[in-house]
């Protein structure tokens, strides 16, 4: 049965490669345009910290002839150049007075606490916490801090800047801070002496603010405002962490310095193409960022947003890249596992499909068109369709999310740290605050309960692919809903076909079917993977064909 008209119309509409401007942006067709921008508000006031208003005051003349300019012989002589000098000392007075009564201060407590530690007695009662508990001279939560340190204190300052476009210099542009357990004028004092680097600040606040629509408080705060981060190893081979915010809305993720080098490579391209297309399925990066201990190793990472939602269950993951070689997660694992993510050949032998009708089925086969597009363009292979399926009939009586997230909540810092990251400070209260932080106890940890949400928050509506509960609902030939929502993204597209790639493919093909194996050459992965997508979704020739014979 031939679909109505109106559908074959939109089907044609987004095959349409012409483009035309739209409130500043470029559509190409009815269903892909810019989502509506944030209503936006007033800035407040910036705080004044130069005292320049009450000088401007002085100087401004009074009376008749207020208009004239200035004399500087008349100023002289009128003792106004005097006046403003002796106004400069007695701010300069004050200022070194608070900064000696700041250091008092901070001394004062950091012999307190030292006090405090040293008169305790007896053992302290261990809190459980709700997964890990970070102890002594556990190197996580080192990182942890200073990541989040770094993050907070990097964003606000260019947040705090008045916005302005973006020049040439920004998608290369790297801003040091350097933090230490005193602190200076330029950064709050830290627990740990470390140093931060934050990578083309201006270009991820655009990419923020005016494409993913995030509003720039409520980033900070989901990320910083406790600092309370979810572990989880990496299930893939990279060996990088992730990090949950606490409200499991971000994800931060460790990345190698050749992908983070990759990521600023194609920056100007990739911050093209989400203006181009902003129900991009692509992984949004909101920050790239280097954290790096005196002496110790450099880790860079990046954030991005948690494609699965804080209040649904996701029952099925699946992580497909049109590959069929050594594709397959065990069953009998997966069985005991509802977390596990299955593969190709899972999705394959269980028959599965993307249910989804006429027009939806239309809008995702155009937009992984296009992302794919511009993956070849980057020279880019190995990255993968994430797929979260939540069965609305089960709904969350599983309680996946509360049984399987894990959460560290330290309240003080560790116990010991090695001499490598003791470097730093020699001053006296920098002293004795680190004396008072050996002599604490590590595991004195509080309980942390961990509050998901049991509703959509809306934030992610204005995307086609994210308008179901954070989701796209599955539907049938219709277009009428039905009672599967998907998740989906396209992710891991930081690794270009470089040598070691190509010795892989080299090595597996002796093995296997060139054309099957994961690392094939961009063009080909490419067209593999938009072909494979196609054929999973209803009414496409399924999956088999694309298995090893």
């Amino acid at each position: 049965m031939s679909p109505p008209a109106h559908i074959s119309s939109q089907q044609a509409s987004l095959s349409d490669a012409s483009s035309s401007k739209a409130n500043g942006h470029v559509s190409v067709d009815g269903y892909l345009q810019p989502p509506p921008p944030l209503a936006s508000g007033s800035r407040p006031a910036r705080r004044n910290t130069t005292g320049s208003t009450h000088l401007a005051a002085k100087l401004r003349p009074h009376g008749k002839g207020a208009s004239q300019p200035y004399d500087d012989a008349v100023l002289a002589e009128g003792g106004l150049t005097l006046e403003l000098e002796s106004d400069i000392e007695l701010q300069a007075e004050r200022i070194r007075r608070e900064r000696m009564s700041k250091r008092a201060k901070q001394q004062q407590e950091a012999e307190a606490a030292l006090t405090r530690a040293a008169g305790e007695q007896g053992p302290q009662q261990d809190a459980p916490l709700v997964g890990n508990l970070i102890g002594e001279d556990h190197v996580n939560y080192v990182l942890m801090y200073n990541m989040l340190t770094g993050i907070r204190i990097g964003v606000s300052r260019c947040q705090a800047k008045i916005k302005r476009p973006l020049t040439e210099e920004d998608f290369t542009a790297r801003h040091k801070f350097s933090f230490d357990i005193v602190g200076n004028e330029l950064t709050p004092s830290a627990k740990y002496d470390f140093k931060f680097k934050d990578y083309a600040p201006w270009v991820f606040r655009y990419l923020r603010e005016d494409h993913f629509q995030l509003d720039p408080a409520d980033y900070l705060l989901s990320l910083t405002a406790r600092y309370i981060l979810s572990e989880l190893g990496s299930p893939g081979k990279s060996g990088s962490f992730f990090y949950f915010s606490c409200d499991y809305r971000f994800i931060i993720k460790t990345i190698r310095h050749s992908e983070h080098k990759f990521l600023l490579g194609i920056l100007k391209q990739y911050y093209a193409h989400v203006q181009e297309n902003p129900h991009t399925l692509l992984s949004r990066f909101y920050g790239l960022h280097r954290v790096k201990l005196p002496h110790g190793r450099k880790i860079h990472f990046v954030i991005m947003n948690n494609l699965f939602p804080p209040h649904k269950d996701v029952h099925e993951t699946y992580d497909l890249k049109g590959s069929t070689v050594g594709r397959e997660y065990p069953e009998e694992k997966a069985a005991q596992n509802p977390r596990a993510v299955l593969k190709d050949l899972n999705w394959i032998n269980r028959g599965k499909s993307l249910e989804l009708g006429p027009e939806k089925r239309a809008l995702l086969t155009e937009q992984l068109r296009r992302d794919t597009e511009f993956l070849k363009s980057v020279h880019v292979m190995d990255y993968s369709l994430l797929v979260g399926i939540h069965s609305m009939m089960r709904g969350n009586r599983d309680n996946l999310r509360r049984n399987t997230l894990k959460v560290f909540s330290p309240v003080l810092p560790e116990t010991r740290r090695s001499k490598i990251s003791q470097v730093g400070s020699t001053s006296p209260e920098a002293i004795a605050m680190r004396r008072a932080m050996r002599s604490s106890d590590p595991k004195r940890l509080g309980k942390h309960t961990v509050r998901l949400p049991e509703e959509d928050t809306g934030e992610r509506q204005h995307f086609v692919f994210y308008q179901d509960e954070s989701g796209l609902r599955a539907t049938d030939e219709n277009n009428s809903p039905e009672n599967v929502i998907y998740y989906l993204g396209v992710i891991d597209i930081l690794t270009p076909y470089n040598f070691f790639k190509k010795v892989e493919h080299l090595w597996k093909g002796m093995k296997a079917d060139r054309h099957k194996i994961s690392p094939v050459e961009p063009v080909e992965y490419g067209d593999r993977f938009f072909a494979f997508m196609k054929a999973i979704m209803r009414g496409g020739e399924g999956g088999e064909r694309f298995k090893e014979q």
